[in-house]
């Protein structure tokens, strides 16, 4: 009896730790220099940007990112043809390999706060959830700084 009692223990413990998540990669991810530009009300979207730097020794890939802020947060990559014309689309996934970093910055790759819930106001501050595909998130508290701020020194 005591044998099926210690052979049972054992094969819980075992589930148990085989179905607790890691997280490969995101557990390495450190986010710097987060910042923001005031809006003009709620009827054109923020946007938020910030240093990813992935420290670890694996890739590691941003799929998403949420926040009360906005109905319809997402990363865009804003990009300019030939003529000199502007234009956003969505970026979808972004990998990170190990010891590198993704900006997200004006005119470049930047978190688009479509569909704003309240004003982005100066001094104020806001969190953003990073979502990774290991399972991982980071969350991220950024300043809302003046409306003609050019980086995360106002």
């Amino acid at each position: 009896m005591k044998t099926i009692f210690y052979g049972l223990m054992a094969a819980l413990m075992f589930t148990s730790s085989a179905a607790t998540p890691t997280f490969a990669g995101s557990e390495s991810v450190v986010v710097e220099d987060a910042w923001s530009r005031a809006s003009v009300g709620v009827n054109r979207p923020g946007a938020a940007y910030m240093t990813i730097r992935n420290t670890g020794d694996e890739t590691v890939t941003l799929t998403g990112l949420r926040t009360d802020l906005a109905m319809m947060p997402d990363i865009h990559q804003t990009s300019t043809n030939a003529e000199g014309v502007s234009s956003m689309a969505p970026a979808g996934e972004i990998e990170i390999a190990p010891g590198e970093a993704v900006s997200l910055e004006p005119g470049g790759l930047h978190a688009m706060l479509m569909h704003l819930q309240r004003p982005m106001t100066e001094g104020e501050n806001f969190s953003v959830i990073l979502d990774f595909s290991d399972g991982g998130e980071i969350a991220v508290e950024v300043p809302i700084l003046g409306i003609a701020a050019r980086g995360p020194e106002g």
